[in-house]
């Protein structure tokens, strides 16, 4: 038995050095299987007192050891900081950045790595042998991210764009690079051998070992069409709701499956185009915070019917009120339709239009400057006050005669110059504005961020700060966007998820070509700083975000959405949803576990006693013209049935025998000739009468 083993061994390392025996292979390349230090010496398999003795030394040589620790080139009195050169070593220094030098250190151990002949070879090493490279060859993900968050405090060493920085030193095959040395501790043994970018099939499995900053953008759905924006309605069914351009709103499940039926169908009420640039359609969906209790959403379009047919402007930009269905809370009732506010707008572009509650409770307007002039103004008659303002107001409200009130702190409440929905004006082409809903403070303001243009005809964008009586035509900007592409802002969501920790409290964006950034608040908590979002690339992620970006959503837990599309015809269905996922923690965290509850019809007393009317967010039932009473159970008739007849609908009254006439006013003497029909409606209606009664007296 010892010789048999004695010979298995011997032949494992025979064909172990068979393997690594050559330097180079058939295409002259250095061997990806060959174990080599950047020096050509062969690496060191480290003991268990080595290990602690280098844990306990530095922390680059924690965190070298912590990547490779078992075999490395860097041991115990070897660590990567000195094994730089002195002229690497001023690079590598050089740097207070906080992200910037978490990425450089992890850099400086590509020089422990097993593998670092390979790591740092270069066709041009013949050439100039004595000239180590300054970077090893970083995988393609991880070489954006170094650039763009290193690039304005190392200057000498990006002296190119990204792309020409990131061909010179990232790998173009399938060959080693760093920092993807890991994954085979993931699945198995320690052995620090890198394996192809192929073999990592799942983004579960990189979730633990991903050593850089970039995210990852996982499919969950597509085919969608002329998707323009996502919402969630806050009852615990974790559904999502997709709005799409024409006027259709699509429920996706918890499961991220698309429910067939349309949640609401205004399609022959919307006026939408299919020219880019044409901002017309169906713009925006707010979900009442108490919507699980009064079923109230909101919605902005553009029409162009009944009273605004006529006229010099365009179309209407409308803001109304729905209710969902009693009977299918998958679905809404149109009967219930509100209107709250109606603009009338010249031109197709700069429209605005998104609707949502803060944490105030009040509901929140956007609206564009509709790149509208002060000539168009006037010949307009004042129509378009609210253009370029954002609007704040108060849907509770007890009154039947108005579809809001106004919150008595709005900065014109008694002004006689501007309307007093007006909360600040001055905005262009905003996109989606966004509201911390954990941040509300004695005095009651809001955390309100928006992406808008710089100008009225200018494609550069800004960062604005919400405050109420702030004109932004001269008020300076939170931040100013100097983006190279021309590709509008999209604007996008404070993150208060719970998956991803790196990201939590910060404004995650972008613009229309998918360039994604990302404020967050310095250490002080006064000064917002702006960086790139790196998202992974489908090799490493699975999937890849591909398209123009059409919008984000949140999710009730509060993580985020992307709407892209790589297609821009309205006939297309090549709409696809994405979600924002970190891969450094699994998708779905124990913590952030919450149970789906069921959708459930509406069971407030005004939704099953009104009838004949309809509830206001508060619960008051408010009566259709004709009815009255609590409820609105009693007709009304006007003038009043006579000779003891009781109105039973809206000027109509049933009479007593002998009686006829609208209001019972005439003495029939022809009662036994009366058709039979005649009396029938008149029993029916009387019945109806006195079970609704009897219903509401229960």
């Amino acid at each position: 038995m010892k010789h048999l083993k004695f010979v298995l061994v011997l032949a494992v390392a025979v064909n172990v050095w068979e393997c690594g025996d050559a330097k180079f292979g058939e295409k002259g390349e250095i061997s990806p299987r060959r174990r080599r230090c950047l020096d050509g010496s062969t690496p060191r398999r480290l003991k268990k007192r080595e290990r602690k003795l280098s844990l306990d030394s530095s922390s680059s040589a924690e965190l070298c050891h912590r990547l490779y620790p078992r075999v490395s080139c860097c041991h115990t009195r070897r660590t990567a900081y000195q094994n730089l050169h002195l002229r690497d070593a001023r690079i590598f220094s050089v740097t207070n950045n906080t992200e910037c030098a978490k990425l450089l250190d992890e850099i400086k151990c590509a020089r422990c790595s097993p593998h670092a002949q390979v790591l740092f070879h270069s066709p041009d090493a013949e050439e100039a042998p004595d000239r180590e490279p300054v970077l090893p060859k970083l995988c393609r993900d991880y070489c954006r991210e170094f650039y763009y968050a290193c690039r304005g405090h190392i200057p000498e060493l990006f002296q190119a764009d990204v792309d020409e920085f990131c061909q010179y030193y990232g790998r173009r095959d399938n060959s080693l690079c760093f920092p993807d040395f890991p994954r085979k501790q993931s699945r198995g043994p320690a052995s620090n051998y890198l394996d192809p970018m192929e073999d990592y099939e799942k983004v579960e499995d990189i979730s633990r070992k991903h050593k850089h900053n970039c995210y990852c953008a996982q499919e969950v759905l597509r085919g969608l069409r002329q998707s323009v924006g996502i919402v969630n309605c806050g009852d615990g069914s974790q559904r999502l709701f997709i709005l799409e351009k024409e006027g259709f709103v699509r429920i996706v499940t918890h499961n991220m499956e698309l429910v067939k039926e349309p949640f609401l169908n205004i399609h022959k009420l919307v006026q939408s185009g299919i020219k880019g640039g044409d901002e017309r359609g169906l713009l925006s969906l707010a979900f009442h915070p108490n919507y699980k209790k009064n079923g109230k959403l909101y919605v902005s379009y553009t029409t162009n019917q009944e009273r605004w047919a006529i006229g010099p402007h365009d179309h209407i930009l409308r803001v109304v009120e729905y209710t969902v269905s009693r009977k299918n809370p998958n679905q809404v009732d149109p009967r219930t339709m509100r209107v709250l506010i109606e603009v009338a707008e010249l031109h197709r572009k700069h429209l605005g239009g998104q609707l949502l509650f803060g944490p105030d409770g009040f509901l929140y307007i956007f609206l564009g400057d509709g790149m509208i002039t002060l000539d168009d103004m006037e010949e307009m008659d004042g129509l378009s006050d609210f253009t370029g303002s954002i609007l704040r107001v108060d849907v509770d409200t007890e009154s039947c005669s108005a579809p809001y009130s106004i919150p008595r702190n709005n900065p014109y409440f008694n002004s006689t110059n501007q309307p007093p929905e007006i909360l600040a004006h001055g905005l262009h082409n905003p996109g989606r504005c966004a509201v911390d809903r954990h941040h509300l403070d004695m005095n009651g303001s809001l955390l309100i961020l928006c992406t808008d243009s710089s100008s009225r005809n200018s494609s550069t964008g800004r960062i604005l700060q919400i405050v109420k009586g702030k004109d932004y035509e001269n008020e300076p900007s939170l931040f100013d966007l100097k983006s190279t592409s021309s590709a509008p802002p999209v604007g996008g969501f404070i993150y208060r998820g719970c998956q991803s920790r790196r990201l939590y409290g910060s404004f995650v964006f972008g613009d229309r070509n998918g360039n994604f950034r990302i404020l967050q608040k310095s250490s002080a908590g006064r000064i917002w700083q702006e960086k790139a979002l790196c998202l992974g690339s489908s090799g490493s992620c699975s999937s890849s975000l591909v398209g123009h970006i059409l919008g984000f959503g949140e999710d009730e837990l509060g993580e985020v959405y992307i709407l892209a599309s790589s297609k821009s015809m309205t006939q297309s269905h090549s709409g696809k949803l994405y979600k924002l996922v970190d891969p450094k923690r699994p998708l779905v965290p124990e913590e952030c576990r919450r149970t789906v509850q069921p959708p459930a019809p509406l069971l407030t007393e005004c939704s099953r006693m009104c009838k004949n009317g309809y509830c206001t967010p508060v619960g008051r039932c408010c009566c259709s013209p004709g009815w009255e009473g609590d409820f609105c159970r009693v007709a009304k008739c006007d003038p009043a049935c006579r000779h003891g007849g009781v109105c039973v609908k809206p000027n109509k009254c049933f009479c007593k025998k002998g009686y006829s006439g609208m209001q019972c006013e005439q003495t029939d003497h022809s009662v036994g000739q009366e058709s039979r029909e005649g009396i029938l409606d008149q029993i029916i209606d009387m019945t109806s009468y006195l079970l609704d009664l009897t219903s509401y007296i229960v």
